[in-house]
């Protein structure tokens, strides 16, 4: 999907912000005053690791397309930018990754303990913030949140390795794992803006059906693209038991005896991954099982180029939710933000 000429790139829009970006970064690092070094150390390292920043802009961009533009708005991105933080590490500890962003993570450099223990500090942090915000709206949205995302980790382990998953189970996992914390951005900057019930509805909704098309193009770009341009290796989805949307089309669409070689290698994965710990491991460099036949399925079924399709799909609604709201560069940067969701390579 192309935005029309007169948009800007994401780029462009990052680019206009950027003051208040540099701002929401200083409230971020702000926080990471401890009595652990440990703190500070893990903090300016994944704080560092790159990343465009896409929970705190879309919040300010919600926030100014609806009315607002002040510093509460600095304050509740760094807290949302702060939880995601946390779910980052609590992510690869739970994933049993080693990469992040091209970088080791923070469980591969400091261990799984210390990983853990950094993004409760990060959980804590994020939730005084908007404690002390005070706008109980907003902390109901980010309670929730944080609920959501520790259920949507909970059931995707819980179908890790399972070919009978659907795509109401797929679906279920990632509404809460990724559309929720953009859906609460969006939604945090309405809510300081003071707009109506229904205005608010839309615009996060706007944010969740973005999480819907971010999610989706991960998924793509897990077979899709390099190393060098994912930051991890490719096909680490299937090597860690997810059945995310290719592979989900995959199976829908080919035959039985298809289905049986797709379930042998998860099959082989999860022993892999039981028996080494980790499908990251310098010990799995070498997996003694082929993704080829899955790979070569997922192509032949047109399983990354439909997911794209379908974050596309999710796009398109996303843009109809704020087609009401008045014209501007706010607008334009959101509408920016959601093409960016589909044209990323990484």
């Amino acid at each position: 999907m192309t935005p029309p000429p007169s948009h800007p790139k994401f780029g462009e829009a990052l680019a206009r912000i950027s003051p208040d970006l540099v701002l929401v970064e200083k409230a971020m690092r702000e926080q990471l005053g401890s009595a652990s070094d440990v703190i500070g150390q893990v903090g300016d390292h994944v704080l560092g690791s790159g990343g465009k920043r896409m929970r705190p802009a879309l919040l300010l961009l919600a926030a100014e397309l609806c009315g607002y533009i002040g510093p509460r708005a600095i304050q509740i991105s760094a807290a949302i930018e702060l939880l995601h933080t946390a779910t980052l590490l609590h992510d690869d500890v739970v994933d049993v990754s080693s990469l992040r962003r091209g970088k080791p993570s923070a469980n591969a450099v400091w261990g799984n303990r210390r990983a853990v223990l950094s993004g409760d500090f990060f959980y804590a942090r994020a939730s005084s913030m908007i404690v002390e915000d005070g706008n109980i709206d907003i902390l109901w949205i980010f309670a929730n949140a944080i609920r959501g995302m520790s259920e949507g980790e909970l059931l995707q382990l819980e179908r890790s390795y399972d070919p009978s998953v659907t795509e109401a189970v797929y679906y279920s996992v990632i509404e809460r794992k990724s559309a929720v914390l953009l859906a609460t951005a969006t939604e945090s900057g309405a809510i300081l803006a003071g707009v109506t019930r229904a205005e608010r509805r839309k615009v996060a909704d706007f944010g969740r059906e973005l999480g819907l098309a971010f999610q989706l193009r991960d998924d793509a770009l897990d077979y899709e693209a390099h190393e060098a341009e994912l930051g991890k290796r490719p096909y680490t989805d299937i090597r860690e038991g997810k059945v995310t949307f290719p592979l989900l089309l995959t199976l829908k669409r080919c035959t039985n005896s298809e289905r049986e070689t797709i379930a042998a290698v998860l099959k082989s994965a999860a022993l892999c991954n039981a028996l080494e710990g980790s499908a990251d491991s310098p010990e799995a460099a070498s997996e003694p099982f082929d993704l080829s036949p899955v790979v070569d399925l997922i192509e032949r079924y047109h399983g990354v180029s439909d997911t794209v399709r379908r974050a596309e799909q999710h796009i398109e609604r996303a843009i109809a939710s704020i087609a009401a709201f008045p014209d501007g560069r706010a607008k334009s940067d959101l509408l920016a933000a959601a093409e960016h969701c589909v044209s990323r390579d990484r």
